[in-house]
């Protein structure tokens, strides 16, 4: 005879194990002890839809901007972390630690802490760039989709494009920063100052639609010059001969690749990295520069909204 209150229990605690499993991703912050040192995390959001992890740029920035995407947390989990040495996370001084190689280790322990099995992968700037390397180092598997944005994907076309809209600047400002360039004088103010004249038109570009609260997560210049160099237009650390852009081809799952009108990383160079991902996705933002998310939020998160339930819509069936 069958016996109901034995059926009823194991459909109660079936039940009780789908739902703690949809809601394994709870909303918190804490550190997680990485090589090299802790990482301060931020998951917000108890959406249903699988959790995005962002990836930020600089290198040495911070995830603080990504808080602007907290708005999609009831649709999904949204992670962000700051990178080792910046923002809220440990900074070790050990120049050794600022390698791609390590990076990609960190975010492999961050998944696995955060029992990341299905996810989708953002980053912008150098955040594509570990993005990429990650999963051309760990593969694919358990991560939904890609989004590079405004990527760094290869030093030597990022220079060719700066060097590009350097020749548009005027001829003084030209004059200025190849001068203390010339004569390693790239920490004096003139350089500074002409170096703004650059990153007006093509990294921020207007003023943010949403501000954000950095207070104690600092940038760490130290990083920034020792992997990339003094500006976003003089790459001289040990990024210069990054590049990922003959392996694009092996990423086999779906991708969107998104950038400004204006950005530094150039609507026609990031539409060259698109046609060599089969099937990818490309998206140009207009009237922004490479600081997209806060200069337009909503379309930014709407872009990532619709390109996110598409994947996963289609992974369904």
């Amino acid at each position: 005879m069958i016996d109901m209150k034995k059926l009823l229990l194991i459909a109660f605690l079936l039940l009780s194990t789908m739902v703690i499993a949809s809601n394994s991703i709870k909303p918190n912050q804490g550190f997680v002890n990485v090589p090299g040192g802790p990482v301060w995390y931020k998951i917000s959001g108890t959406g249903e839809g699988l959790p995005l992890l962002t990836l930020h740029g600089g290198p040495g920035s911070t995830s603080c901007t990504y808080s602007l995407l907290e708005p999609l947390g009831d649709q999904r989990p949204i992670i962000r972390y700051d990178q080792l040495g910046s923002g809220r996370s440990g900074r070790p001084d050990d120049l050794s630690l600022w390698e791609v190689d390590r990076f990609i280790e960190e975010l492999h322990v961050i998944r696995q802490e955060l029992s990341l099995d299905q996810f989708h992968l953002l980053g912008h700037s150098w955040g594509a760039a570990l993005a990429g390397a990650y999963l051309l180092e760990k593969g694919t598997s358990g991560v939904a989709s890609v989004i590079f944005s405004s990527p760094l994907l290869s030093t030597p076309l990022w220079m060719e494009d700066a060097n590009y809209l350097r020749n548009q600047l005027p001829q003084d400002i030209q004059d200025t920063l190849n001068f203390h360039e010339m004569a390693n004088t790239t920490d004096s103010d003139e350089y500074r100052d002409a170096s703004r004249v650059f990153y007006d038109r093509h990294l921020t570009r207007g003023e943010a639609k949403e501000k954000v609260n950095c207070d104690g997560a600092p940038w760490n210049q130290v990083i920034y010059e020792y992997m990339w160099g003094p500006t976003e237009f003089h790459a001289t650390g040990n990024l210069v001969d990054f590049d990922l852009s003959n392996q694009l081809h092996k990423i086999d799952i779906p991708v969107l690749f998104l950038t400004g009108e204006f950005d530094e990383a150039r609507p026609e160079t990031i539409s060259k990295f698109h046609k060599m991902i089969p099937g990818s996705e490309f998206i140009v933002i207009k009237d922004v520069a490479h600081a997209s998310l806060s200069r337009a939020p909503d379309d930014y998160r709407r872009i990532l909204e619709v390109f996110l339930d598409e994947v996963e819509d289609k992974q369904l069936y």
